[in-house]
């Protein structure tokens, strides 16, 4: 709430008209495996991660805050699948869990985990995430999402692939995918979310010309 607003509340008329505006959350199950000793009161990495997802606005809002939690090594998809199994009514529970075990499988990412769950919706074969290999100069690379059996590589491009630099970089890796055999393509993160059937449309072309054969 803001200050100019608090100062005529008579709850809140305590309060500093300065104070930073605060959203109060509460919880009737807190178990004390979910409390951090540390002053002041807080709960562990795990739980205020699960409590957040909960309380996000968007589904979007819900996994970038747990992507982030992983992805900065604070938690572990274990970690939260622990407080998850001991809140059986907690929101968007079914989320975070299918979050989590895309995050363990390999997603480090919105723009990824959003893709996983493109494939799953369209009925494609799930790819390897991050799948490592060595390019022609001898480094090590990692490919967003791999077909390993058919030799399908996609890589989704953030908006720092735009710089100059990283746009050459993204050259040189994909032309040692080309010049490997392998096919490859390539999507903005926007388009993943904005327009996930004309992706799939694309993956399930690409994959069917490699040789995928949809189960009946």
């Amino acid at each position: 709430m803001p200050a100019t607003r608090r100062a005529g509340r008579t709850v809140l008329r305590r309060l500093p008209v300065d104070m930073a505006a605060v959203t109060v959350h509460r919880t009737s199950v807190l178990p004390r495996a979910h409390l951090q000793l540390a002053r002041p009161p807080r709960t562990t990495t795990a739980r205020a991660l699960v409590d957040a997802a909960g309380w996000a606005r968007t589904v979007d809002e819900a996994q970038a805050v747990l992507a982030a939690g992983c992805q900065q090594r604070r938690v572990s998809p274990e970690e939260i699948r622990a407080v998850v199994d001991a809140l059986p009514r907690a929101h968007r529970r079914h989320l975070v869990r299918r979050t989590v075990d895309d995050i363990a499988g390999g997603a480090e990412a919105l723009s990824e985990i959003s893709f996983l769950g493109l494939c799953r919706r369209h009925g494609l074969p799930r790819p390897d995430l991050q799948h490592r290999r060595t390019d022609a100069g001898g480094r090590t690379r990692w490919l967003d999402a791999y077909w390993r059996e058919w030799g399908v590589h996609v890589e989704i491009d953030g908006a720092h692939h735009t710089d100059v630099r990283e746009w050459a970089a993204d050259m040189r890796r994909q032309n040692d995918v080309w010049t490997a055999g392998d096919r490859i393509l390539r999507f903005p993160a926007w388009l993943v979310r904005a327009r996930p059937d004309e992706v799939a449309a694309t993956l399930r072309r690409a994959l069917l010309a490699a040789g995928w054969h949809p189960a009946a």
